[in-house]
Parts: structure tokens; sequence; C-alpha cells
């Protein structure tokens, strides 16, 4: 998954104004301890950043 996808997908579940709040302050175990932004940055692959927030956040089947 390209990161330009990632980004839309997070945007369409999440919202514009709240896709990137959620990535810079919710530090999820799942991803080490880490945000959404702090895993991309550890090299992270972002198909499995979003599968993530997907587990987590309880994205309906239809949006992931």
């Amino acid at each position: 998954m390209r990161l330009t996808v990632f980004w839309q997908r997070m945007t369409e579940y999440f919202g514009a104004g709240y896709a990137e709040s959620f990535a810079r302050d919710h530090v999820m175990t799942e991803l080490g301890g880490r945000t959404v932004h702090e895993a991309l940055d550890a090299g992270w692959e972002a198909k499995d950043v979003w599968r993530v927030v997907c587990d987590v956040m309880n994205v309906p089947q239809q949006s992931r």
C-alpha cells in the first residue's frame, strides 16, 4: 500500500480533521507503543499500520 492510499483511507474513515490528530496523538500498543506517524517513521509498512488501525478502531470490513 502506498502512503497516499493509506492517508486517503485514514481521511475517508476519520475525516480530514481527525485523521491527522489521530495519527499524531493516539498511541497504540499494537504498534509497539507508537503513534501512526511514529510507526511509519520507524519503518512499518503502511499496509501493516492500516491493519492495526482497522483492528483497534473496529473499522467495518467494507471500509478496510
